[in-house]
This record gives structure tokens, sequence and C-alpha cells, in this order.
């Protein structure tokens, strides 16, 4: 048998998709997953964050999820391993944080099972639950309810997944220590080590099916994410 080839190599590295390329959370996951070793498509709706994309060393795809089909999204999935979905409205209109946070979720998760895509991440948040008591005159309630329909139906799919509820994000640096007992009155949780926490779920099986609860904390993450 001869040397690898450029091409083989390329080709045996594991190929990881992330859904909103451009958040803060994405760009800071990208490079870990190529220094890892990963192949990196970022998918994002604005071709004038192409080069903040690249920049990271992911490979931009312009493609708006909101609006492309499940049967778009699972051409757009074929051939990869895994997919992040770290994609949110950003505190938009309730319908535009339904259509993003909910809908489109839900769209590409029953894209990746028709895709073949067996892994699938997803970035929620502290406290999401379907009885999470957010009441309906709050903001936050059409978020709330959102990544509460998302996750259920991530839960019940037959894909490999992982959910990520994260506290409160902040830019400050990555630690690269988390608690997952997070005491509720002290939620910070850097976005930094959310991306941290992503890029090490996804080489870790024994994070398949679990929901993991986290703020910033004193535990190094590997040893934090042991069941």
């Amino acid at each position: 048998m001869g040397p690898t080839t450029p091409e083989q190599k390329r080709h045996s590295m594991p190929r990881i998709l992330i859904i909103g390329g451009h958040g803060k959370i994405a760009l800071l996951l990208a490079p870990l997953l190529r220094e890892a070793g990963a192949e990196v498509t970022s998918v994002i709706r604005n071709a004038a964050q192409i080069d903040d994309v690249a920049a990271a060393g992911a490979t931009p795809v312009v493609h708006d999820v909101v609006t492309a089909s499940e049967a778009e999204l699972a051409d757009l999935f074929a051939g990869h391993d895994a997919i992040v979905f770290s994609a949110g409205a950003g505190g938009g209109s309730p319908e535009r944080t339904y259509a993003v946070d909910r809908d489109a979720a839900i769209r590409s998760m029953d894209a990746a099972v028709s895709a073949g895509v067996p892994r699938y991440v997803m970035v929620s948040y502290l406290g999401a639950s379907l009885h999470h008591g957010v009441p309906p005159e709050d903001s936050f309630f059409a978020y709330a309810e959102a990544k509460a329909a998302a996750d259920n139906h991530l839960r019940s799919s037959a894909l490999e997944w992982t959910i990520l509820g994260p506290g409160a994000l902040t830019l400050d640096p990555p630690s690269g220590t988390i608690t997952t007992t997070p005491d509720r009155a002290h939620r910070n949780t850097s976005r930094g080590n959310v991306a941290y926490v992503a890029a090490a779920v996804l080489a870790r099986p024994d994070t398949i099916g679990r929901t993991i609860e986290f703020t910033d904390g004193d535990v190094p993450i590997e040893q934090a994410l042991t069941p």
C-alpha cells in the first residue's frame, strides 16, 4: 500500500458544519476544530461575513437556513460527520425568534437525519425546558419557547445529540474550566468556554444523549464532562 495522498488525508478528517458561522461562539469554535484536525464548514446568511469566517479557518457557505427547505438543507449537509447549531435570532422579533431558533433548528435536525449526518450538537441555554416558567409577557418568552421546542425535537430524534446549556454569555477570555453543577445565582459563562466545550463534546462519544448545563467554574473541561 502506498503513502496516503493529500486528498485521502483530507477526506479522512472529520467534516463538521456550523450553522450560524459568524456568531461569536462559532468564530471561536472553528479554529479549535481546525486545530483538532477537522474540516470545518460555516454556514452564514450574509456574504459580507465571508472574510471573517475564512479567517477563523472555516470554509464559508452563504445559505439562509430560515428560508431553506429540508431537502435543500439535506443537500448542504451531505457528506458531513457532525452539525453544530449555533445560530440565533439575537433578540429580534418573536416571529424571527421562532423562525430561527425553533423552525430552522428543527428543519436542520430532520435534514441531518435525511442526509445521514450522525452527530448533532445544539447550543441552547441554562434552564431551557418545556417547563421554563417564563411568563408570556416577558420579552424572553419567545426564545424560551423556541429553544424548548427545538431541544425537545432533538431529544426525540435518531441523531447522536448533545445539548449544551451555558449560562449568561460573556466576552471574558476562556478559562478552560467550568462547573456542570452551576449555582443559578452565578450564571456567567465565557463564550470561549462554550466553544471549548462544543469542541470537546464532538470528540467524546460519552456526551451523546446528554444535556450538559454549565457555567464558568474551576473544573477542567475534560474532567467536568466525564459522567
